[in-house]
């Protein structure tokens, strides 16, 4: 016997389980009818890509975040979920949608989305283009109102084959996926409520845009802050039993021994973005650059580096921060030095058992209908996202479901392929529905 664990119940299950669960062919009634109804509504979920990606929704467009949530939301009223807009003032954003459906068969499912994008008001990128039949060229196609609309057009098709009734569902889709809120534990509070009631979570951003990859692992983010200070004086004087090595020679020293301790770490990166030194220093208020005032022949008194830190599991990140906390530490004369970790940092989707056996469902799911076989992504190209705040709570977790883009995210020249709307959509509601209803 194999046991199966979920977060509120742990379901005793015979081998042949995970082979019927796998076994599954296009043949199943059901399976069939839901490619059909994929199919069936696949060029409306298209027109609905177009409207919203149209609808200018960056994360400080709060009117606009919330046009797109309230025309998701009424496609989903539609479908039998229970809706909600709430509210994102006591975090500084402009709130979520949250759709729900309770049912009394199998696990109980989170499908991840986010309303917002990168393209702000400002931006010359306002509307699509369609660079041929199946390429649009758009603010946010790929990232990812593609990948919302494609949970929409998935759960349509589950209501067509008669089998959503039997799910529990919940659906989050964020305000501020691209630029968290503040402070971050209200931010995503919705979203880890959520990851806390589900057994598995799905989420649907575009992934490293190659539909032939799923992300079951994604590095995390932090950002960190150095500063260090030393002794001002004629720089004659440097390396006196008074006066020491100043602040950036201690900065120097410090960044080195980050390099050589940490760097050969298998998918850890930390990266300092940029440093300012000297006499005097202006750091700016958006904490990305500052100012600096020095002379050669006077010994630094301050410096400010600032960077991110990115690793691919929880302990990976805790050893990571003790080790630069060390370095740090370890002073030279007449300095001193501080490693500040900022607070709001995304969490790494860690690998998981569980995680990999959702990665064999899907890989199954995609050849049966056809699409080939399906491997894991390097976590190295999965930057962080909203499925990594389920990492502590969900037995499976998986992202990269959306619309498969071109690699131009977060610019201007930011693409996805109409194609693989209905693909990812047939992928998504047969292993929902093989996750519910296996032979046991």
């Amino acid at each position: 016997m194999m046991i199966l664990k979920f977060n509120y119940k742990s379901v005793v299950l015979p081998v042949f389980f995970f082979l019927s669960l796998l076994g599954f062919s296009q043949n199943n009634t059901e399976e069939s009818n839901i490619v059909k109804a994929v199919d069936k509504h696949a060029k409306s979920a298209i027109e609905l890509i177009k409207t919203v990606v149209n609808m200018n929704s960056g994360t400080m467009n709060f009117e606009g975040v919330r046009a797109v949530g309230s025309l998701f939301q009424k496609e989903l009223d539609k479908l039998g979920f229970k809706t909600a807009l709430t509210n994102g003032e006591a975090y500084g954003r402009a709130g979520h949608l949250i759709a729900t459906r309770k049912g009394e068969k199998g696990p109980k499912f989170l499908l991840i989305g986010h309303l917002d994008t990168v393209f702000e008001l400002e931006s010359p990128l306002q509307e699509y283009t369609m660079l041929n039949d199946s390429i649009m060229k758009g603010p946010g196609v790929a990232d990812m109102k593609g990948g919302d609309v494609i949970i929409i057009l998935a759960m349509q098709a589950l209501k067509d084959a008669g089998v959503l009734d039997d799910m529990s569902i919940e659906i989050v889709m964020t305000g501020d996926e691209e630029k968290s809120g503040n402070p971050i534990e209200l931010s995503k509070k919705d979203l880890i409520d959520a990851a806390k009631r589900a057994d598995i979570a799905l989420g649907f951003e575009n992934g490293d845009n190659n539909p032939k990859t799923i992300v079951v692992s994604r590095r995390g983010s932090a950002d960190w802050e150095l500063k260090v200070t030393g002794e001002p004086a004629h720089s004659s004087q440097i390396f006196t039993k008074d006066i020491g090595a100043g602040a950036i020679y201690e900065s120097s020293r410090i960044l080195n021994e980050f390099y050589l301790q940490l760097a050969k770490e298998k998918d850890l990166t930390f990266n300092p973005g940029f440093i300012i030194g000297g006499t005097t220093l202006k750091p700016d208020a958006d904490e990305t650059g500052g100012h600096s005032f020095g002379k050669s022949n006077v010994v630094a008194q301050e410096t400010i580096v600032r960077g991110d830190l990115r690793a691919v599991s929880l302990e990976q990140l805790k050893k990571a921060k003790a080790t630069m906390r060390k370095i740090v530490s370890g002073n030279y004369p007449k300095t001193n030095a501080q490693l500040v970790f900022g607070e709001g940092a995304y969490p790494p989707l860690t690998l998981t058992e569980g995680n990999l056996k959702l990665l064999e469902y899907f890989n199954s799911v995609s050849q049966d209908l056809g699409f080939g076989s399906v491997s894991a992504v390097n976590p190295r190209n999965a930057g962080a996202a909203d499925i990594s705040f389920t990492s502590e709570y969900v037995d499976m977790a998986m992202d990269g479901l959306g619309l498969t883009g071109g690699g131009g995210d977060h610019t201007i020249n930011e693409t996805g392929n109409l194609n693989t709307v209905a693909t990812q959509a047939k992928i998504t509601a047969v292993l929902m529905y093989r996750l519910v209803n296996s032979k046991l």
